[in-house]
């Protein structure tokens, strides 16, 4: 995620940092090079420009300079401007009460994710308690109304479409009559994209807009065609105009310019990002973890939200107890393992934790490693999970016949586990190391 602009980013002010002394040269040579880095991401010339000036004026006064830590002072004017370059705050949907329906229309061209986003949301919406309808409003694109029915089973949200329809602004006229009356609080329209921007989109898209009067108009916009993203943006929003954006395809960026562009050139707030291809992958947008990230300093605060989503407060007793006891099990160990999986890749969540950006390379993380593990686990009985001391020779020849790995294999795996149920019930015990841990996740 934006890899490419937050390494180059990172060194900079890994460099800076830490000096007990800089001069104004030194200010302006970093600052060159974050022009460079800003430029290379494809982030609009007039952003870098206001950026750049900006934060000169603001670190080359003798406030920073002669301050007692010159250096982090000026990291922490550049992570200032790249948060307000994002956009300040979190901004969400506003939508109404539940007596009321509240509308979003999604808009963007073919390919930028939007009738997956439609679902995307709708799951969202739903967990957050809302009651959300989507509609099936694209005829442009083949299958598009059997794709958002699919999609709409897949997260358990009811679809309104009509069969051989033609006319769009019908549906969705006819799709909010039968939405107030059903009782949904939220109506979702998935509007026709089209391969680029043209009179007869836009004239379809104002005209939805007219009759169904929509508390959020959101602009789908792929996030890797950087540049083209934000004329894109200019353009619907001239035309319709704009309450939002979400930007998707957010975990393949590596280079950062659409997001870094938009809410300074249209002025409208990126309100979530797409980071996977599963209908959970859908975050809100916090311009400051975002910005925290971008720079190497990690972001606690979501990586223990994503654990707070897969791991009750009661389960974390049991499993310390566990921990502390030494009774924790294959079958626990294979659990989290698959409670870690659904938080995304382990490389994003090591970028997460501050300090750690750059220090572990993605060779050192054998993720298919983990792969063999769990199915070696899965190949065992239940018995032989909660009491892996009852694997004998035998027992681990079927295992590994039953997971497609070897007898060498399966005996790794028992002395790894042997080795950190020991030292689980060492750090457990171990208040000083606790704390030294907790220091290192921020404080949290």
């Amino acid at each position: 995620m934006l890899d490419r602009i937050s390494d180059k980013l990172s060194d900079v002010l890994r460099q800076i940092g830490g000096q007990a002394k800089i001069s104004e040269k030194n200010v302006r040579d970093a600052v060159d090079e974050i022009k460079i880095a800003l430029l290379e991401a494809d982030v609009n010339l007039r952003v870098v420009r206001r950026f750049v000036n900006r934060t000169l004026e603001d670190a080359t006064g003798d406030a920073v300079l002669k301050s007692v830590k010159p250096g982090e002072q000026f990291v922490k004017i550049v992570h200032d401007r790249m948060v307000a370059l994002l956009g300040d705050e979190r901004k969400g949907l506003e939508l109404r009460g539940p007596d009321v329906s509240s509308v979003v229309l999604l808009l963007g061209l073919q390919g930028s994710g939007k009738t997956t986003t439609a679902a995307k949301l709708a799951r969202r919406l739903t967990r957050e308690g809302r009651k959300p309808l989507l509609v099936a409003a694209d005829l442009v694109r083949p299958a598009a109304v059997d794709q958002l029915n699919v999609l709409g089973r897949q997260v358990e949200v009811e679809v309104y479409s009509e069969t051989d329809a033609t006319d769009a602004t019908k549906v969705v006229g006819n799709a909010l009559k039968y939405g107030r009356k059903a009782g949904f609080d939220t109506i979702l329209v998935d509007t026709s994209g089209r391969m680029q921007i043209d009179e007869t989109l836009m004239a379809e898209i104002a005209e939805i807009r007219r009759i169904s009067e929509p508390d959020e108009v959101i602009l789908v916009a792929d996030s890797m065609t950087g540049q083209n993203a934000v004329d894109v943006a200019k353009a619907f929003d001239e035309a319709v105009g704009l309450t939002g954006i979400i930007l998707t395809k957010f975990d393949s960026d590596a280079r950062g310019g659409a997001a870094l562009s938009l809410k300074s050139i249209t002025g409208k707030p990126i309100k979530f990002i797409g980071v996977g291809e599963k209908l959970e992958d859908l975050e809100p947008f916090y311009p400051e973890r975002i910005a925290s990230r971008i720079l190497g300093m990690g972001d606690i605060v979501s990586l223990v939200e994503k654990a707070q989503e897969t791991i009750d407060e009661s389960e974390a007793m049991e499993l310390q107890e566990k921990m502390q006891s030494a009774t924790f099990t294959l079958q626990d160990y294979l659990d989290q393992f698959q409670r870690v999986k659904k938080m995304g890749s382990l490389q994003s969540m090591i970028e997460m934790i501050p300090g750690m950006k750059g220090k572990i390379d993605e060779d050192d993380i054998n993720e298919s490693e983990m792969k063999h593990e769990e199915a070696i686990i899965l190949s065992m009985t239940r018995q032989e999970r909660l009491n892996h001391r009852i694997v004998g020779p035998p027992r681990r020849k079927r295992i590994a016949r039953g997971s497609g790995t070897s007898v060498y294999d399966v005996n790794r795996l028992l002395k790894k586990f042997e080795k950190m149920r020991l030292m689980m019930k060492k750090m457990t015990k171990n208040k000083k190391y606790q704390a030294n841990m907790m220091s290192r996740l921020g404080g949290m």
